[in-house]
């Protein structure tokens, strides 16, 4: 663990609401139950269990959700995020969230996405480079950066990917396309479309991710995660995304196209076997 916490590393497949520190989400779900918004009770089991199935993790993400509705709490755990990150030696990460309304906050997708750039902004132990001319500074300060101290510190890169989520209608799937191209110049570099597999049709977005892809937008897509969606995991292929995440239940000819194509995908082989969607490592479509 020594030995691979030195290493620097890229993180390709981060979501924000999945990366928020279990003791940040005890906190907020204490101030949400001194509100009446949920039970403390019921949810402090739910925060701290270590294995999660796939369904539970959805049901994990309904919770996060929940606790994370206002301005202030976005900016905070994307800091806390990023500064998590930095502590393992990531020197690159994109960090993928989907935009959020919330009228009663008075929050549009836009506004979510600025209290994301303001966490980032906000992060003081590292140095945190999401400008994409950021990536032109010569090498030689690649993964350092000096204050007007003098004192050199540790830089990570961030760059931003906007989430469709399944259960959003094609017009909601337009608007966050039209979002990641009004800030690509603050560091948003793609699309991903996730959020629970066994929700939602993927003709809804496709209208969306094509024009996405006419305006150069790379895109990801959460593919093959639950068995049965054999049309849909062939559709998602003949799309040719920039990459692929997940890829576990493909056919045989699927998976020839897939390496045919050489789309790149993103894997977690623990992530995989703990919530259940591969039995063990020695079965891992990895290998």
């Amino acid at each position: 663990m020594e030995w691979c916490l030195k290493q620097p590393k890229i993180e390709l497949h981060a979501h924000l609401n999945g990366s928020v520190r279990n003791s940040t989400l005890l906190e907020l779900a204490k101030v949400q139950g001194e509100k009446g918004v949920v039970v403390f009770a019921d949810v402090e089991h739910v925060i701290m269990k270590n294995d999660r199935s796939l369904v539970e993790c959805f049901k994990m993400f309904d919770l996060i959700h929940v606790l994370t509705t206002d301005h202030e709490t976005v900016t905070r755990i994307t800091r806390e995020v990023i500064e998590d990150f930095a502590a393992e030696n990531i020197v690159y990460v994109e960090l993928r969230t989907t935009p959020k309304r919330n009228e009663a906050k008075g929050m549009t997708k836009r506004s979510y996405m600025e209290a994301v750039i303001d966490g980032l902004r906000s992060v003081d132990t590292v140095d945190v480079s999401f400008i994409p001319s950021d990536l032109n500074r010569e090498n030689s300060s690649r993964y350092f950066a000096s204050n007007d101290n003098g004192i050199t510190r540790r830089r990570i890169f961030v760059r931003l990917l906007l989430s469709i989520d399944r259960r959003e209608s094609t017009a909601a799937a337009m608007d966050t396309v039209q979002l990641a191209l009004e800030l690509r110049s603050l560091g948003v570099v793609g699309i991903d479309l996730s959020g629970n597999p066994l929700v939602g049709n993927w003709d809804t977005f496709l209208q969306p991710l094509l024009f996405a892809k006419d305006k150069g937008l790379p895109i990801t897509l959460h593919c093959g995660e639950v068995k049965n969606r054999k049309e849909e995991v062939q559709a998602m292929l003949d799309f040719l995304p920039q990459r692929i995440g997940h890829a576990i239940f493909f056919e045989e000819q699927q998976w020839k196209q897939l390496k045919q194509s050489k789309i790149p995908v993103e894997i977690c082989l623990t992530s995989n076997i703990r919530t259940e969607c591969v039995t063990s490592i020695n079965n891992h479509h990895f290998g």
